[in-house]
């Protein structure tokens, strides 16, 4: 019996051990349960966008995207700081001194990111253009309503594919702040425009199951479906 003992001792000791090896090396590469990381992940899963005003503060203060990606992967979650008890959250991340903060509006699929400056209050964007600066990774991630209107509307424009819509929006997708209503209920509608050759083309979107669900295209194209 003493022997057992003994084993479970030295069982406990290494694996409080491990955790604290994990803890303190690996709280930002996994561990999914520490609270930090459940907030980068809720970032992580939607789309993150920088307006075109945040970027230009970005630039001036030397900075890049990949500081805004390396902050959420080994930055401090501050939660004093943060807005974290209302529907529509905000957390700040703070990496090298500086204070990085991300939105994550109710039943929206985006997280806007903005600069923490104390002599500013937060509020997010309204007017304007952003940048996508980062995905989630799903090959299926959009997917168009099959109602009759949408399903003219790629015929139209000549996306069917939902794949090549997705791949479109990658490579010039833009988030439109002024168009988007991120307050209506029961889900903010989203607006998103891209490229398709040569011509400039408006998505307007839902978040559905973790889906970017198309529920409109707007286009000169297809404008004779009703």
């Amino acid at each position: 019996m003493s022997a057992f003992v003994r084993r479970l001792k030295y069982y406990g000791i290494g694996f409080g051990m491990g955790l604290v090896f994990i803890f303190f090396f690996f709280q930002n590469r996994g561990c999914s349960w520490l609270p930090s990381n459940r907030v980068k992940n809720a970032i992580l899963d939607r789309l993150i966008v920088i307006s075109d005003s945040t970027d230009l503060v970005l630039k001036e203060k030397g900075l890049s995207i990949e500081d805004i990606l390396l902050a959420l992967n080994e930055g401090d979650v501050e939660f004093d700081e943060s807005d974290k008890d209302n529907e529509s959250k905000m957390y700040i991340i703070e990496q090298d001194n500086v204070k990085y903060a991300f939105s994550l509006p109710f039943e929206s699929f985006i997280s806007e990111v903005q600069i923490r400056d104390k002599k500013k209050t937060i509020t997010p964007t309204k007017i304007g253009f952003g940048n996508i600066l980062h995905y989630p990774n799903d090959d299926y991630l959009v997917y168009p309503d099959s109602t009759k209107l949408v399903t003219c509307q790629q015929e139209a424009l000549g996306l069917i594919e939902p794949k090549k819509i997705l791949k479109l929006i990658k490579n010039s997708g833009r988030f439109n702040f002024e168009k988007s209503n991120l307050n209506q209920r029961p889900k903010p509608e989203h607006h998103i425009t891209f490229k398709s050759k040569g011509e400039t083309v408006g998505a307007k979107i839902i978040w559905y199951k973790n889906k970017l669900n198309i529920t409109s295209f707007v286009s000169e194209k297809t404008e004779s479906c009703k």
